[in-house]
């Protein structure tokens, strides 16, 4: 708990952040929603303050998982479901978010508890045995267009964005994408699920690959800006597994789209306003929350000292925690971590 807080909290920028899951079974969870909580308690103690989300685990195609969720709601306060259409215990197959068997169910259920945002696992693999070449196709975004159509009081937060390792991002060219960003692009384009509407676009680890490459990170990045909406691409940078995020935040504070490619394809220039937005302030209202009460309640604070005397010591650890090359993390995939 207190590694997780030094490094993301004292060793970076970040002012808030949201704690998730994996898709293990309920009773394999390596960070179970007790230790999640306790977390979230040890940044409240410093003087109430309310800098760190937890989500709610939820699989339904794994037994009692959707039954669950309205315990989950009470108990534990999350701020919104995370969930994974790849995974499945056995490796074969995977669910849909607009398929009634499993997809609905969560929805309705979603619904019904008054936590109204669901975060999508989509693109990046999952470790083994949860995922295998069998159900990997789930890990497109077909659904996605549909279930959001479907359901326009449901907000549902695209984790990755659909960013597929195994493809490079260009331009968008309209036809069928079973996968990656552009399966995402399509799937809300066929819906007619306009930008700044009810899908978001989340940016963990995907920034983390694409910022080794500008040119496709301007195609990335361009297109969810374009058809996702400027309003709903959200930072994230799965610094669970990497520790301190302040690379990447460095990187997104210098990165541009060029002006060619704005001009060729409908790209915005990344202000510093439009910065801003996805750093935090597009994330407020799928998560509830008011900026001027979080400006009023950080200022000061308890975290806020404890970041400033980091910086005054000048000793940050940097340490890298997760798979440091593309070799060490299919190594991780492999051994099911």
């Amino acid at each position: 708990n207190q590694a997780f807080i030094k490094e993301m909290f004292l060793n970076s920028d970040t002012d808030m952040a949201v704690l998730t899951f994996t898709p293990t079974t309920y009773d394999d969870m390596p960070l179970t929603q007790e230790e999640a909580a306790a977390t979230k308690e040890l940044t409240e103690a410093l003087e109430g303050t309310h800098r760190l989300l937890v989500h709610g685990r939820v699989v339904p195609n794994l037994p009692g998982d959707v039954e669950r969720m309205p315990e989950l709601a009470e108990k534990w306060q999350i701020a919104a479901w995370k969930t994974y259409t790849q995974a499945d215990p056995a490796g074969q197959t995977g669910w849909w978010l607009d398929d009634e068997e499993h997809g609905a169910k969560l929805i309705a259920m979603a619904r019904k508890t008054g936590v109204r945002t669901i975060c999508i696992h989509k693109g990046l693999p999952l470790p083994t045995p949860f995922m295998t070449k069998t159900n990997r196709k789930y890990g497109g975004c077909g659904d996605v267009g549909k279930a959001a159509r479907q359901n326009p009081d449901i907000n549902f937060v695209i984790y990755h964005s659909g960013y597929d390792l195994q493809h490079r991002d260009g331009p968008f060219a309209p036809g069928t994408h079973e996968l990656g960003i552009d399966s995402l692009v399509q799937s809300l384009i066929d819906n007619g699920v306009k930008p700044n509407a009810n899908v978001y676009a989340e940016l963990g680890t995907t920034w983390r690959y694409l910022m080794r490459d500008p040119t496709e990170a301007a195609h990335a990045l361009g297109k969810l800006f374009r058809y996702v909406g400027e309003n709903n691409v959200l930072w994230g940078t799965d610094s669970i597994w990497y520790g301190s995020p302040q690379d990447q935040i460095q990187a997104f504070r210098t990165f541009q789209i060029s002006a060619e490619l704005q001009e060729k394809h409908g790209y915005p220039a990344i202000t510093p306003e439009l910065r801003a937005k996805v750093f935090g302030l597009n994330a407020l209202k799928p998560y509830g929350l008011d900026a001027a009460e979080i400006r009023r309640t950080f200022l000061g604070d308890g975290m806020d000292r404890a970041k400033a005397n980091a910086r005054d010591r000048n000793d940050p650890t940097f340490l890298t925690y997760g798979p440091q090359t593309r070799r060490e993390f299919f190594a991780l995939l492999k051994a099911g971590g």
